[in-house]
């Protein structure tokens, strides 16, 4: 009876936890409720950022949306880690390499997906009004190839 109950009290000490993480990671986002901000000064001026889930700036997995503006551009950057990213609505472009140059670019469509490896050298752009998700293992961090683009540097 002692095995039966030392079996039965460490499967509880399993279970419970793991089904309170599942209660506290369960999240449903709807579209008119999010919570838009300008984006971090990381970007440029302009971009919004509404955080899904997680925190992206904390270790730990996170989902967040971006708007860009129609014509909005960010130069040649990396990030430290994967990203997930898929367009929810406009078109994004994007071109690997380490300088910009939309002659290089891939237009990503609204439902289009993007595996983006971490340190992959690239740069992004909106012809028009554009919504994107995107989602990793935080902390995120991004650093631009050429200095003088970062945004939070003064001009």
């Amino acid at each position: 009876m002692n095995k039966l109950g030392l079996i039965a009290g460490l499967s509880l000490a399993v279970i419970l936890p793991a089904g309170a993480i599942a209660a506290a990671q369960h999240v449903i986002a709807q579209p008119d409720s999010l919570k838009w901000t300008a984006a971090p000064p990381v970007l440029p001026k302009g971009a919004q950022i509404a955080v899904l889930y997680g925190d992206p700036g904390k270790p730990g997995p996170f989902v967040f949306r971006l708007k860009f503006p129609a014509g909005y551009k960010v130069a040649a950057h990396m990030h430290p880690n994967d990203y997930n990213v898929t367009v929810l609505s406009g078109t994004m472009y994007l071109g690997m390499g380490d300088k910009f140059d939309p002659a290089q670019g891939q237009a990503l469509n609204a439902g289009g997906y993007l595996h983006l490896p971490k340190r992959m050298h690239h740069y992004e752009w909106a012809s028009e009004d554009t919504v994107i998700e995107l989602s990793g293992i935080g902390p995120v961090g991004m650093t631009y190839l050429n200095p003088a683009d970062d945004p939070r540097k003064a001009k």
